[in-house]
């Protein structure tokens, strides 16, 4: 399969999200290590979470899943902290892989990216990539994240494309593979970053890194 556009979700998968690292900057002072990579799993289950319901801004994504995390762990809350995480995104940049693999396919195959991010944020990482991107995406045009439906299906108007033909990219399943495997997108490749858990049975490519994915379509 030759796919019409090649769409990526974005922190992950081609920006080294760090919200991990730079959430346990801020708590490893106050939790001990067992409870700290507790805390760490569960804040990235709240906030995927809060992105089920109607849409909110990402600094809200963060902050509502920061206080859920800390009223289970029993940790007084700090708006101020979830607004520095937040504060932070804008200066992460790509995986190592990423530049080079991407470069090989822009031009010939269009690349657009698909990001839970605001309008107003992405395009500070998105530049940082190397690579032009045809189309750059957002839950906030969108006004839905991902994994909802109506956050693909915009990109798929925007497009004029049909699920069909579309392969899309991610390291995440429960963002991002497991709603493209449901609305019949051609074709899904995982990139595992080594963070995520297969999952079997959503008839996926499995690439290590963004340098595999050109000989996926003969680049």
């Amino acid at each position: 399969m030759t796919p019409k556009f090649i769409s990526f979700d974005c922190y992950g998968t081609l920006i080294n999200f760090e919200i991990g690292a730079t959430t346990r900057g801020l708590y490893e002072r106050v939790l001990e290590p067992a409870v700290l990579e507790a805390f760490l799993s569960d804040f990235a289950h709240y906030r995927r979470d809060e992105v089920l319901g109607a849409w909110k801004p990402y600094s809200d994504v963060i902050a509502d899943g920061l206080a859920r995390t800390c009223a289970k762990h029993r940790v007084p809350f700090d708006r101020a902290l979830a607004d520095a995480i937040y504060a932070r995104i804008p200066d992460w940049g790509p995986h190592p892989d990423v530049t080079e693999g991407l470069a090989k396919i822009a031009g010939k195959i269009p690349l657009v990216i698909l990001s839970n991010s605001m309008t107003h944020l992405i395009m500070h990482n998105v530049d940082r990539l190397g690579v032009p991107f045809d189309h750059v995406f957002t839950a906030e045009e969108a006004g839905a994240y991902k994994p909802r439906f109506q956050a693909f299906e915009f990109m798929l108007d925007q497009l004029g494309a049909d699920p069909a033909d579309m392969m899309h990219v991610s390291c995440h399943y429960r963002y991002d593979i497991m709603t493209a495997y449901d609305m019949g997108f051609g074709r899904r490749v995982f990139v595992d970053r080594g963070v995520e858990i297969i999952a079997k049975g959503y008839e996926t490519d499995i690439i290590p890194d963004i340098r595999a994915l050109p000989a996926l379509v003969g680049l």
